[in-house]
């Protein structure tokens, strides 16, 4: 966590809810669509602390993470923005639903 951020233990777990709660409206659909939207933008807004992450190399889970673990996160990032813009029914691309 950026050390800008105040209380970074409770954005850790409000981010936690946060990403729950997105998950369980993904399944009603009168808020998929908003789900869908808020998963994404949430994907796009923790980027600069994944960088973080792996630029500081910061422990995780009082271990340090070495490169198995950002590697695959970095550029993975850009599709769970997809995919969650795609679970939303916000996209259709590449599958066009019929």
């Amino acid at each position: 966590m950026p050390g800008f951020v105040p209380y970074p233990y409770e954005v850790v777990i409000g981010t936690g809810v946060a990403e729950l709660l997105g998950a369980v409206a993904l399944y009603i659909p009168r808020l998929r669509w908003l789900a869908g939207v808020m998963l994404a933008l949430y994907a796009v807004c923790v980027y600069p602390a994944n960088l973080q992450h792996a630029w500081n190399d910061i422990a995780v889970a009082h271990d340090y993470a070495t490169l198995w673990y950002h590697v695959p996160r970095l550029p993975f990032q850009p599709v769970l923005v997809w995919w969650a813009l795609y679970a939303g029914q916000v996209i259709d691309w590449p599958w066009r639903r019929r």
